[in-house]
């Protein structure tokens, strides 16, 4: 599971990857139960706006999402914030499911701080992913069912269009329209 910032961007980026058979944007890493996109703006219940990623691991590997995610998912340098949103909720990090995940998340950010990657310190935290919370439904796919909203074109577009042009191995063009259309 992924987060690192507005979940609409992080959604959208996922369900434009090969392999990729689910993204569901929700709440991760807080304190209180069943919350709300109200609660968890609020800041106060420690939870991050995540995305759920179920995979193949067939078609592609959790090293492949994690590429994904630093490349050009979200800026893994900047602490509690993403482009215009700012608080712990929108912070960067992985919450992963099991030592294996841990340990290779680890090493991915251990390996591009050993490559100065960024010019400033990743902040992501990896930590055991706990309960998870669907947001409500307005917000699941929410960049394919509103691609001119304005926040939309002008945060998450780029980040889609970066998939395609950076990792066009990872990209698959219909699969998100396939998986939205079948939830109708």
């Amino acid at each position: 599971m992924f987060a690192g910032g507005c979940f609409w961007g992080i959604e959208a980026v996922f369900e434009h990857v090969r392999g990729v058979t689910d993204a569901v944007s929700g709440y991760a890493g807080g304190k209180v139960k069943n919350p709300g996109y109200e609660d968890v703006s609020s800041g106060e219940t420690g939870h991050a706006e995540s995305v759920r990623v179920t995979y193949d691991p067939a078609q592609v590997s959790y090293h492949e999402l994690l590429k994904v995610f630093f490349t050009v998912a979200h800026d893994p340098t900047q602490l509690n914030r993403q482009g215009p949103d700012v608080g712990t909720q929108y912070r960067s990090a992985i919450f992963y499911g099991d030592e294996s995940q841990r340990r290779e998340a680890a090493a991915f950010i251990d390996s591009l701080t050993k490559v100065h990657a960024y010019r400033a310190p990743i902040v992501t935290q990896v930590v055991p992913l706990g309960p998870f919370y669907a947001a409500e439904d307005y917000h699941q796919d929410f960049a394919e069912h509103h691609p001119s909203y304005p926040y939309i074109v002008i945060h998450d577009r780029p980040k889609v269009e970066a998939l395609k042009r950076q990792l066009p191995g990872l990209w698959q063009e219909r699969l998100a329209a396939a998986r939205v259309a079948s939830r109708q």
